[in-house]
């Protein structure tokens, strides 16, 4: 019985044409998935809401969303000065966790970050919980 399927040696230079003959093939697609997904994620990014951070020692320091357009009308007259409110429990908008001032945690928030409570209660009803190596809380 005559063997149908050619047994041909793989050599190294056959190895590299077909190689090279998959490598620009590859990249195409490659390229082609990940402009979709960037497409994607700039969809998504677009369709996001902006954030309002309520300066320091506003007695309604809770972040709000607000669209991109409204941020400007947002932001009103009537709502207390932050010299009118006690600065004393500090937490960071991108953490869980409320200190005092004093606390070593507090000092490392960045001033962007800082949303401050008149109130230990302002502070857990907006979210966060008190710092466990805070002493005093």
């Amino acid at each position: 019985m005559a063997n149908i399927i050619p047994q041909e040696r793989l050599t190294r230079k056959k190895l590299v044409q077909i190689g090279d003959r998959l490598v620009l093939p590859a990249i195409v697609v490659l390229v082609g998935i990940g402009s979709f997904g960037l497409g994607r994620l700039s969809a998504l990014e677009a369709s996001k809401q902006g954030l309002i951070i309520h300066p320091p020692g506003d007695a309604n320091a809770i972040a709000e969303p607000v669209g991109w357009l409204d941020a400007q009308s947002a932001t009103s007259d009537s709502a207390p000065k932050a010299a009118d409110v006690p600065h004393n429990y500090l937490a960071s908008k991108n953490g869980t966790k409320y200190y005092l001032p004093d606390c070593p945690g507090a000092k490392k928030i960045a001033v962007q970050n800082q949303i401050w409570f008149a109130t230990a209660a302002l502070a857990a009803a907006a979210g966060f919980e008190p710092a466990a190596n805070c002493k005093g809380l």
